[in-house]
């Protein structure tokens, strides 16, 4: 290949890829031996198509780049053969990324991409557009996977990142986001992608480096300022244990980065918290730094049995504690359930139903989900999650009631998918 003058990285700039891409953006304009790459954050189809075409009429080589999850791993491939339906013979390298394309690289690929990342894709995105503007072969790239006559080829894995090297958005590019303070997760639930994705681990951000990010999130002029974190009060910890002074260390931190008027948001989307980990302390620590009056709260099931099962590290009387104490403290708890886990019996459903009302009838909102059997997870082969007609009608009661909401209903139709294109486990 002939060295590249300009190099056009066009990211499919859609919920939810839209968070990894923030971060991926960062990595790419953080680093001077990129500095002829441009950055494009189209956020439709059209869009997509039209800075494509652009670019590569105006000589640039250009990479389009998609980041999905299982659940919108149909319609990123829907909108792969879309566009290149429409190239009329330009030359597009097609990338993806994200946890499907880690935990299935051979259907993602016959999908019609070029190439994927395994893995964490900070140094592998960096390597595979050097190698683009030297002229050589992206195929190559470490952490990368791509057919040859249709077999698969990898290059290993992605090398895992410590947040603080990495920036956790593209600031010069204006493409601002929550911070992410924290990857992996130490409890690996058993239907959860993040531990297989990013280990079962915790890897924390640092006060300083979360506090220079927060001081050009107000430089830019924005007021509110979230995080990212699959479990917000382990923060500073590396096991179970809860290390409250670092939490304050944090949002004090913040605060301060952020002043006069900043506000923000901790312990609701996208950091929820663990049942156990709510406690008078640690509510009235955040009630002196935060700005949001909810909580979402991981409860997932009212089955002790359904709990033990997924590896959820805690009990049921543990989200009812949790669920009063955040009334108690001021704040609206939003718990979450999953629907149809591996395993259910009809006593256990029942369980869970009416642990939903009851934690309604103390306050609480209740975020409803279906089960989806996500690649990479020991539920990988498990069925999908269904709601039979007598649950959906007391789901439905609650929904009118205004104390459960989400996509649960929306989710079957998702989880059938995915059990429909999984393939059978090697030998």
């Amino acid at each position: 290949m002939e060295p590249h003058r300009g190099v056009a990285l066009v990211l499919s700039y859609q919920y939810p890829g839209k968070y990894a891409f923030t971060v991926l953006a960062g990595a790419v304009e953080s680093d001077p031996a990129l500095a002829d790459v441009t950055l494009h954050f189209p956020r439709d189809r059209e869009t997509l198509l039209a800075t494509v075409r652009e670019r590569a009429d105006a000589g640039d080589t250009v990479v389009a780049a998609w980041s999905f999850y299982s659940a919108s791993f149909g319609p990123a491939a829907e909108e792969l053969a879309w566009v290149r339906e429409r190239l009329e013979g330009r030359d597009v390298l097609c990338i993806a990324g994200g946890v499907h394309a880690t935990a299935e690289p051979l259907q993602t690929l016959q999908a019609g991409f070029d190439l994927i990342a395994i893995g964490e894709g900070e140094h592998s995105l960096r390597a595979l557009l050097g190698r683009v503007l030297r002229g050589e072969d992206p195929r190559a790239t470490h952490g990368t996977a791509h057919l040859k006559d249709g077999k698969l080829v990898q290059h290993g894995r992605g090398e895992g990142v410590q947040l603080d090297d990495f920036p956790p958005f593209a600031a010069r590019n204006a493409m601002y986001g929550a911070i992410e303070v924290t990857r992996g997760c130490i409890y690996a639930c058993r239907f959860c992608q993040t531990p297989f994705m990013s280990k079962a681990r915790f890897r924390h951000r640092s006060v300083a480096n979360v506090a220079h990010w927060a001081r050009e999130l107000r430089r830019s002029g924005r007021r509110d300022i979230r995080f990212i974190t699959p479990t917000s009060m382990s923060y500073g910890t590396a096991d179970e244990s809860v290390n409250l002074a670092a939490v304050e260390e944090l949002l004090a931190a913040v605060r301060e980065a952020m002043a006069p008027d900043g506000r923000i948001y901790y312990g609701t989307f996208p950091s929820e918290v663990r049942p156990e980990h709510v406690t008078p302390e640690a509510l009235a620590l955040l009630k002196r730094y935060v700005h949001n009056d909810n909580l979402i709260i991981g409860g997932q099931s009212g089955s002790e049995r359904i709990l033990q099962s997924t590896r959820r590290g805690h009990d049921v009387e543990a989200v009812v504690r949790a669920t009063r104490i955040a009334v108690e403290g001021g704040f609206v708890p939003n718990v979450d359930f999953i629907l149809g886990l591996p395993g259910e019996e009809r006593s256990d459903v029942d369980a869970t139903v009416a642990l939903m009302e009851r934690l309604a009838a103390l306050g609480a909102r209740v975020h409803g989900h279906t089960f989806m059997p996500l690649p990479g997870t020991p539920f990988r082969d498990a069925p999908p999650g269904r709601v039979d007609e007598e649950t959906q009608r007391k789901l439905d009661r609650l929904a009118s009631q205004g104390r459960l909401y989400g996509h649960w209903k929306q989710q079957a139709a998702l989880a059938e998918g995915i059990a429909a294109r999984r393939r059978p486990r090697a030998g």
